[in-house]
């Protein structure tokens, strides 16, 4: 009997792999019961059912839920600081007088009253609501107090004109409070009811419109009668506050009351006492005191008095005349401040922080020694004593040979001399001729009577020539960096290798190597680096977090003794000016490099070089600097810009104090007439000083002779020994052609290059070269006060206002 033979389509399984792989037990075994970390992390996640899912979920929500209504329950509360409220009147028609009247009722509280200078503030005590709240005010006009004051506001109510809404200043002001960031706010309307009846529906849904812009989701509520302001003062109470995260990790604090007490050596410097409450973080005697406008200075101690505004006083009232059982209560609740004085902290020298704000470079530290300016200017004038003389000989005559030929008497060039002279005078004569015809022509066109002559007159006397012609030269040359970025001409008097001797060229300016610490100027000695900023970042804010900073908790009623503070801060403080304090992380006096990223604000259209001086609004600190601009891009070398354009965010590179983002940041630029225009907004990125912003320089030349893969190139240099020192760059063309330099051709600067397919006619070939630069030190804490805002002068700095 035959045997049966599988055929064709028999079923083929795959044989067993032995050996190949391990099972469970033999990976334990083999592991001795380690498990890898997914799997442990993956078995937490498992544990946890869906209901306990659930469960931790609801937990979370109602933890942030507690926590948000014990921070709006603390807010002027009898244990919390009193609700800072910034009334800021955003039309010239609005009555600021009339709104403090309607808030000032006697009965839904106790009103204390305070005037410092031009600035109105008021407490208001509601027992009935067991709120207190305390108003300051500000105009549009000036900048610095609005800015500050919104630092420290808890809440900004805006008055808004009912036909308008803002004038040109007020929405300058938005634009520079949108830009610091915006604490909680409340929108309200004055003057609705001077209107008709049937008029103020309508009134009210045309300024709703209008206000979309800025505030698309808001209410506006309105503030005409008492009735209208007790429930503003409710809408307050209950609103729910918005975080500014420059802020929150501070200590801070508005001054209620300041007094100052000379030293005994000099009576320009003394020591400041500043009562406030304390806000946002526990404040510590040992840290430094940044009072805004005014630098960085030490604390002596703290003392905690009485609290002068008690949500509930203890007065004993008299049937005949209730007002003066309050005036009595205030008296006392001074009286026994004075007398309960107590010190809560004292600072302590060895755990105080320091005031150094720079490192004191060592001369003699580093491997080699670099020349000074000093040194290199007198190598520079020795360079020119011992110069070559310049000497008339025959063509073909080479140098060794020119040394051999004696001078003659000079008469070579007196001729020649004369008669350049000739030709000056001449020349001068006809320019004078001109000269005098134009002025014939003028004095013809001013015995012509125009009847607009006078109005032009008086404006050509407000305008300024020389500044009229320097922004027309920065308007060129922002115009030429657009049409043809970074390219320059070669000189024709210095050799290009000695013009650009700092200059390198690079394969890919995204690849290549660059040491970040390569060739660093003497500036960077004097600042401080972090070996891992964003470590040392975390680390403070998680001490923050955890509440391990000890000193006055928030709420308390404080005065803080500032040593060594000039007089002309108390007298600042005296003249109307409100006096704000922040209390420093650690570091953030000392001097670094800071980055920050901005775009250009679109109501200013004026072109803003590299290195020009501005003024930066940088979280709570202003200074004056003059930055550097560079593209943002994720890579290690970033590119130069040398202006600030319109429709790219970029990176401010300038030297100042270290600040630990997130923080806001402005750029402002002061005008000729002593105006603050804003520039750009943006926001603090990093303190790095290994960022690298390269320079990049283009030269060009023309292509002469073209053949296959080769072409002869001029007006690149002018010179052999160029050509050759810049022979290992790789050359490109603007039609996207790459190439080398070959060799030199003549003495004039021709040179023979090839590249990796034939060249048109009409293509340029370039040359990029690269330097590393690095900001310039003009850091200046101090920030002239600007002018008040004018409205016809706003109409010519910020263009997009409608002054109709």
């Amino acid at each position: 009997m035959a045997a049966h033979r599988s055929g064709p389509l028999k079923q083929q399984n795959k044989a067993h792999k032995g050996g190949r792989h391990r099972g469970r037990g033999s990976a334990q075994r083999d592991g001795k019961g380690r498990l890898a970390l997914k799997t442990l992390s993956k078995k937490v996640r498992k544990d946890l059912s869906k209901v306990d899912q659930r469960h931790r979920a609801s937990q979370l929500r109602k933890q942030k839920k507690e926590a948000v209504l014990a921070e709006k329950r603390q807010l002027g509360s009898k244990d919390g600081p009193p609700h800072q409220i910034l009334v800021v009147p955003l039309h010239n028609r609005i009555s600021l007088p009339e709104v403090f009247r309607l808030l000032q009722d006697r009965d839904t509280g106790t009103v204390h009253l305070n005037e410092w200078g031009s600035t109105h503030s008021f407490m208001l005590l509601c027992p009935r609501l067991k709120h207190r709240w305390f108003f300051t005010s500000a105009r549009p006009g000036d900048l610095h107090t609005v800015l500050d004051m919104a630092k420290v506001a808890d809440t900004i109510l805006f008055l808004l004109d009912p036909l308008e809404g803002w004038d040109s200043t007020g929405d300058y002001c938005l634009s520079c409070l949108f830009a610091q960031g915006l604490p909680t706010y409340t929108l309200a309307v004055q003057g609705v009811s001077g209107f008709p009846l049937k008029k103020q529906t309508d009134v009210r849904k045309k300024l709703s419109k209008a206000v979309e812009k800025r505030f698309p989701d808001d209410k506006l509520l309105l503030l005409d009668t008492q009735q209208e302001a007790g429930m503003l003062l409710r809408q307050l109470a209950n609103q729910k506050q918005r975080h500014l995260a420059f802020r929150d990790r501070h200590a801070y604090l508005f001054a209620h009351a300041a007094d100052f007490v000379p030293s005994e050596e000099n009576n320009l410097v003394g020591t400041l006492k500043i009562s406030g409450y304390v806000r946002g973080q526990a404040l510590n005697v040992n840290s430094l005191l940044h009072i805004i406008g005014h630098g960085d200075f030490q604390m002596k101690q703290i003392d905690a008095p009485m609290d002068p505004f008690p949500l509930n006083p203890r007065v004993i009232k008299s049937p005949k005349d209730p007002g003066m059982a309050m005036e009595i209560c205030a008296t006392d609740a001074v009286a026994d401040m004075e007398e309960d004085l107590k010190v809560l902290m004292k600072a302590d020298p060895d755990r105080q922080e320091s005031l150094q704000t720079e490192v004191i470079p060592d001369p003699m530290e580093g491997e080699h020694t670099w020349p000074t300016e000093e040194e290199l200017s007198e190598a520079n004038d020795l360079l020119k004593e011992s110069s070559k003389v310049v000497k008339k000989v025959p063509k073909g005559t080479s140098s060794y040979q020119a040394e051999w030929i004696l001078d003659e008497d000079g008469e070579s060039g007196g001729e020649g001399e004369e008669y350049d002279d000739i030709e000056h005078e001449d020349f001068m004569e006809e320019e004078s001729q001109d000269e005098g015809s134009e002025k014939e022509e003028e004095e013809e066109c001013e015995t012509v009577t125009i009847g607009e002559s006078v109005r032009d007159d008086l404006y050509d006397e407000k305008v300024d020539e020389e500044a009229e012609g320097k922004m027309l030269e920065k308007y060129k040359q922002e115009r030429l960096e657009e049409m043809f970025p970074d390219e320059v001409d070669t000189p024709r008097d210095v050799a290009a290798r000695i013009r650009f001797q700092k200059y390198r060229g690079l394969k890919s300016f995204r690849t290549s190597p660059w040491d970040p610490k390569e060739n660093l100027p003497q500036d960077y000695a004097r600042i401080f680096q972090f070996q891992n900023f964003i470590n040392t970042r975390r680390r403070i804010f998680k001490e923050i977090e955890e509440k391990e900073v000890e000193g006055a908790e928030v709420g308390w009623y404080v005065t803080l003794h500032v040593s060594e503070v000039p007089v002309s801060v108390v007298e600042h403080f005296k003249r109307g000016a409100p006096l704000i304090a922040f209390s420093l992380l650690p570091h953030e006096q000392k001097m670094s490099v800071l980055n920050m990223v901005v775009s250009r604000h679109p109501g200013n259209t004026e072109p803003v070089k590299a290195k020009e001086q501005l003024i930066f609004h940088c979280g709570f600190r202003r200074f004056q600097a003059s930055p550097l601009f560079s593209q943002h891009t994720a890579a290690d070398k970033h590119k130069f810009q040398r202006f600030l354009t319109a429709d790219l965010a970029l990176v401010v590179t300038v030297y100042a104090p270290i600040t630990f983002p997130p923080a806001s940041v402005m750029l402002f630029k002061q005008n000729s007439n002593g105006m603050h225009s804003l520039i750009a907004t943006g926001h603090l990125l990093s303190v790095d000083p290994d960022r690298m912003v390269i320079k990049r320089v283009v030269l060009s030349g023309h292509p002469f002779k073209i053949f296959t893969k080769m072409a002869v190139v001029r007006y690149m240099f002018f010179n052999r020994e160029d050509v050759l020192w810049f022979k290992p760059v790789e050359l490109r063309t603007k039609w996207g052609r790459r190439g080398h330099i070959k060799e030199p051709l003549g003495t004039h600067g021709h040179m023979k290059c090839s590249f990796d397919g034939k060249l048109k006619s009409q293509d340029t070939v370039l040359m990029n070269l690269y330097k590393r630069v690095f900001p310039k030190w003009t850091y200046d804490p101090y920030v002239p006060e600007p002018v008040p805002w004018v409205k016809s002068e706003i109409s010519s700095t910020v263009p997009e206002m409608d002054m109709e």
